[in-house]
This record gives structure tokens, sequence and C-alpha cells, in this order.
């Protein structure tokens, strides 16, 4: 009887979340984390109207990347849905539901889905890769934000892009490397602690 060799499927690929012990309540715990840390990026604001200058940005790109797809995008479902019923942790502070700004948070919840599906391929580890990934959450949240911007204030496209996109262009980029940069230098502390163990 000649043996053959089975070619068994490598593992899936995790993102920085699964390096945590696994359980619900776990779980639960992260996504609740995901949603805290976008409220408290977003008390950093500069104002500009109609749509003010935030870093909750920064924090729905970390909580998509690094919770994956399902526990990031319930992160953003909670902070958007908890900021509607009245817990103050929309840019300054706000609450309820915000009419100019709503698309952009439309575009956290789906960002952060496709976000942590590609962080679920390992493409979060290298900075390189990692740049794209963010790139494309960023013009997700934008497609909703600008969108939603034109048809809530009646505004040509040009309107809309100028209210909504352009002077947030490189403050986002910014975000963008930040996020782009931390997440695989937590891969490489996290596989360095592995090696050690």
């Amino acid at each position: 009887m000649s043996s053959t060799a089975i070619a068994l499927p490598s593992p899936k690929r995790r993102v920085l979340a699964d390096a945590l012990p696994h359980s619900l309540l776990m779980d639960i715990v992260l996504v609740f984390a995901g949603a805290a840390l976008t409220g408290l990026l977003a008390q950093w604001e500069i104002p500009f109207s109609p749509v003010p200058m935030t870093g909750q940005t920064l924090g729905v790109l970390l909580a998509g990347a690094s919770l994956g797809a399902v526990r990031g995008g319930l992160s953003m479902v909670l902070y958007v849905g908890a900021g509607m019923a009245g817990l103050p942790w929309f840019a300054g502070a706000a609450s309820g539901y915000p009419a100019a700004t709503f698309g952009y948070l439309l575009g956290f919840i789906v960002a952060a889905v496709v976000l942590g599906f590609i962080a679920q391929t390992g493409r979060d580890r290298h900075v390189a890769q990692a740049i794209w990934a963010m790139f494309l959450a960023e013009a997700i949240i934008y497609a909703f934000g600008v969108t939603w911007l034109k048809v809530d204030l009646h505004v040509t496209w040009a309107m809309a892009v100028e209210y909504g996109f352009s002077p947030f262009i490189v403050g986002d980029l910014v975000k963008m490397l930040i996020a782009a940069l931390m997440l695989p230098a937590a891969w490489h502390v996290i596989d360095r602690l592995g090696r050690n163990n």
C-alpha cells in the first residue's frame, strides 16, 4: 500500500484580536472596546462646517483591522447605534441623529467590515499591503459620506466634495499611515513574544 501525502489546508490567518484568549465574553469586550476607542478619538476635533475633522476614522481603521470583519463591524454598529440613542460620543460629544454626517457613520460600518475581511487574509501584517487596505477603507467612508452630504444638503457633487472630502485629505492620509504602521508593528511584537514562549 503506497503512502500518499495528504495536503492539509493551511491555518486561517488570524486578526490581532485572535491573539487573545477566545470566548464570547472576550468578543463582547472587544466589540465594546472598538466602539469606545472610536468614540474617544471622535473627541479630538478640529471644527469645520458642515463636517468636523476628528480622529474617529483612525478608530474605525484600527477596530476593523484588529478585530476582523464580524467584531469590527459590530463595534461600529454599536458606536453608531449607541450614539444615535443618546450616548454623547460622536464628534464634539454629540449624540442623536447627525443629519449631514450620517453617511460617514454608515461608511464606518461598511469600511470596518471590508477592512476586517482584508485583515483576515493577513494583509495587515505588511506595511505596503496595510496602506492599500486602509486606503480602500477610507475610500468607502468618503463614498458614503460625500454621497449622503450631497443629498442631505441638496448641493452639487462639486460642493459636496469641497465640504466633505477636500479639507480632510491630509489628515486622513496621516491617520491611514498611522494605522498602516501600527498593525504590522503589533504583529511583529506578537510574533516575537510567540517565539520567546
